[in-house]
């Protein structure tokens, strides 16, 4: 690992920055009280290249890796995005980029690849469902063989961008769990139109982040061909682990960046708010929980940083991930709980946005993993007993 610099990860870094600058608390503000989309900082995105930082140049990416799409998320969400600054990028530009990239067709590769590089093309991805939860083998969407196609039938639920994406990465059961020796045989990953007239969404009031949906997805004999099966029949689920450690990279960012977002937002005011002829911030009540948090965060950001390049080399990083993931997390959620608290009882109103920010951080101990089942990996990994 490399921590100097460069001149490219300087530029990745301040071209980020710049457009949290454009786009940021009051913005996104406005856009959660409405709950709409963020088409114009969507298109930024795109424009500045970070759609494409991970697709292959060939494809008309960037070909860069998961370090600096980590180095993307955090700087967006820190600088004044918010949870925004991963939300956006995380699924299209982060799964279904690095699920087409390695495991695609050339056809695959050749539709879609391009188009998500220039923001052209949104991508859901089909895993939760009401009966599986986190234990994604036993999901119950089914694909049977017809002939040249396939036939999908399923319920999915929490499915974000599931009510405006072009395609969604569906992952499915073509061999029922009792059928096969391991649970991780039989599940096949397809690639679905969602104009497609049998499939019925519905999104789901929630408490936070509506600047995007979050929705129930109905699919009721679905025909795909065979051709938008994406990676081999029964062994998809290889392929999803592909597309799951740079979700939990990119969670992990979200964590320290909105963390981080939280504290220097409160930093400036602890340092002009006075009370009894001092700033509060010269209090250490009001200091030190503060600056725990944030030392805690800036030790996650490594870890994710290990996680990202142990990624990028083609090593296995599952162990490394999680721990990210739970330790950045971990240290968000109490720096914006802390900066709430400095704030008194002005971090409960919205002009200042913690509060918003307080409701977005708290997803990320429930998804893309919860946190209990992150601590089950690497207590796995150190060698307890397995407990799922």
């Amino acid at each position: 690992m490399n921590f100097e610099a460069t001149e490219e990860r300087s530029m990745i870094r301040s071209t980020a920055a710049d457009v949290a600058a454009e786009y940021g608390p009051e913005y996104w503000r406005e856009k959660e009280e409405a709950g709409e989309f963020g088409q114009e900082f969507w298109d930024e995105l795109a424009a500045a290249g970070f759609h494409g930082l991970l697709v292959p140049p060939e494809y008309e990416g960037a070909g860069m890796g998961i370090q600096e799409m980590g180095l993307v998320m955090e700087t967006l969400c820190a600088e004044g995005c918010g949870m925004a600054g991963t939300w956006y990028l995380v699924l299209t530009a982060g799964m279904a980029a690095v699920g087409i990239s390695e495991n695609g067709t050339e056809a695959q590769k050749q539709t879609y690849l391009p188009d998500i590089a220039n923001g052209k093309r949104n991508f859901s991805i089909g895993i939760t469902e009401p009966e599986a939860g986190t234990n994604t083998l036993n999901v119950a969407t089914r694909a049977e063989k017809d002939g040249d196609e396939y036939v999908l039938n399923g319920n999915k639920a929490w499915i974000t961008f599931a009510d405006r994406a072009d395609n969604m990465i569906l992952v499915t059961r073509t061999t029922p769990r009792d059928e096969v020796e391991r649970g991780t045989d039989g599940i096949s990953l397809f690639i679905v139109d969602m104009d497609d007239p049998n499939i019925d969404v519905s999104p789901i009031p929630k408490h936070g982040i509506n600047y995007s949906k979050s929705c129930e997805v109905f699919i009721e004999d679905v025909r795909v061909p065979e051709e938008n099966l994406l990676g081999e029949e029964d062994d998809g689920w290889w392929t999803l682990v592909d597309m799951l450690n740079p979700e939990r990279i990119g969670f992990a960012a979200a964590g320290t960046g909105i963390g981080k977002l939280a504290a220097d937002t409160a930093i400036e005011y602890a340092s002009d708010r006075e009370v009894f002829d001092a700033p509060i911030g010269s209090h250490q009540a009001v200091s030190f929980p503060i600056t725990k948090a944030y030392a805690r965060m800036e030790t996650a950001a490594l870890m994710r940083e290990k996680a990202s390049w142990l990624y990028d080399q083609g090593e296995e990083c599952g162990y490394e991930t999680n721990v990210a993931k739970a330790t950045a997390v971990s240290a968000g959620i109490e720096a914006v709980k802390q900066s709430m608290q400095a704030f008194g009882g002005w971090g409960y109103a919205k002009e200042y946005d913690v509060e918003r920010w307080w409701r977005e951080i708290n997803l990320t101990r429930l998804a893309p993993v919860s946190q209990q089942m992150a601590y089950n990996h690497i207590g796995q990994h150190l060698g307890f007993p397995r407990s799922y």
